[in-house]
């Protein structure tokens, strides 16, 4: 019975999308410890076996970072939901309401406190509005958290992006080696990306993939730090394009 009202909500939200012209729509959720989650919700298929892309965002934005990438994810065959982290602000004017929540909750902002929010994702996701494939993608801290998620919960992940990950949380108390130790333990998928000079950042995290699925992509151009590189803004967001749809076209039905 869940599973019947589920489809029927999401295909009563795929149908209002198209018929206002809006790719998204903006729901809420509760975390583990009651902070409320805000994501936007990217439903083009109501058929939940295809596979759905949870997008987080980068250090100081929100999901708005997703607002142009999303949609073309969509006619790519993904759903997507695209979240706030309780680590973040705001980007093309979407500012980030989970971190709002936190704080009047008094609890913890860190990069490190934004892991229980992906997983939580995660979990709400998978079985409702996700019935196939689950792929986490992360941009900057979110990234390293993505490939960390990856490798610890693994009934969790079916593949993983990540876009400009590294070692960002020694100055929040753990180890520097704290992605790196998880990524070895990746079996699923995994695509690594960033701006050029940001290579060595992630090089010895990406090595440490053990999966026989793993791309890594250096741009020839300087690139962009985080999900950006993506958006049409950049000359070079075709480079950048190509190697995604590329990774992605392995869970295309």
């Amino acid at each position: 019975m869940k599973n019947a009202l589920c489809l029927l909500i999401v295909a009563l939200l795929a149908s209002a999308a198209v018929a206002q012209d809006d790719v998204h729509r903006t729901i809420r959720f509760d975390a583990r410890d009651g902070v409320s989650i805000t994501a936007d919700l990217y439903i083009a298929h109501a058929d939940l076996t295809k596979p759905m892309i949870v997008l987080c965002h980068q250090a100081g934005w929100s999901r708005g970072e997703y607002r142009e990438i999303a949609p073309k994810l969509n006619e790519l065959g993904f759903n997507c939901i695209a979240i706030d982290q309780r680590s973040g602000g705001a980007v093309n004017d979407v500012s980030n309401e989970t971190l709002a929540s936190a704080k009047r909750a008094k609890k913890g902002t860190t990069f490190v406190d934004a892991r229980s929010d992906m997983i939580d994702t995660l979990k709400f996701v998978k079985g409702t509005f996700a019935h196939g494939k689950l792929i986490l993608w992360g941009s900057s801290y979110s990234a390293a958290l993505s490939l960390k998620i990856a490798g610890d919960e693994t009934d969790l992940v079916d593949g993983v992006l990540a876009f400009a990950p590294g070692e960002y949380f020694e100055r929040f108390g753990q180890p520097e080696d704290w992605v790196q130790s998880s990524a070895s333990k990746i079996q699923d998928p995994a695509f690594v990306t960033s701006a050029k000079n940001e290579y060595e950042k992630w090089n010895a995290i990406f090595d440490a993939i053990p999966s026989d699925a793993k791309q890594k992509f250096v741009p020839t151009t300087k690139g962009n730090h985080g999900s950006r590189a993506l958006w049409e803004k950049f000359d070079d967001n075709a480079a950048y394009w190509s190697e995604v749809k590329t990774f992605l076209s392995q869970f295309a039905e």
